[in-house]
């Protein structure tokens, strides 16, 4: 049974960081690509980033273009959402998602982060 699950969610102030993290288990991980999604009310879904599993390559919304960064360990089989000069509007619940090869993606529950002005 694939699991996903974030932790690392919280009340950060504008300007500050943040590390998301995502523990997973029950699938070939390192040929998964890999998602972070956040949602909010009025804003709806959005990809903010994502690491193949192939070379590990890296893709972002322009909204957090040069201020998140995604990694992969395929040994632990987790993904961090390193969070830097965060604003208001990433006050988001943050999703991450798994993409196996041939399988239904997965995503945990979610964890809240609540940016202060």
């Amino acid at each position: 049974q694939m699991q996903v699950e974030e932790s690392g969610g919280g009340l950060v102030q504008a300007g500050g960081s943040l590390t998301l993290h995502c523990a997973t288990h029950g699938f070939a991980f390192r040929y998964s690509d890999m998602q972070w999604w956040r949602s909010s009310p009025g804003k709806g879904r959005e990809l903010v980033a994502e690491v193949l599993a192939a070379g590990s390559l890296t893709k972002y919304a322009e909204s957090v273009e040069g201020r998140f960064t995604i990694s992969r360990d395929n040994d632990q089989a987790t993904v961090l959402l390193e969070m830097n000069n965060v604003k208001a509007e990433d006050t988001a619940v943050y999703s991450c998602c798994a993409l196996p090869f041939n399988r239904d993606t997965a995503c945990g529950q979610g964890t809240q982060v609540t940016v202060s002005s």
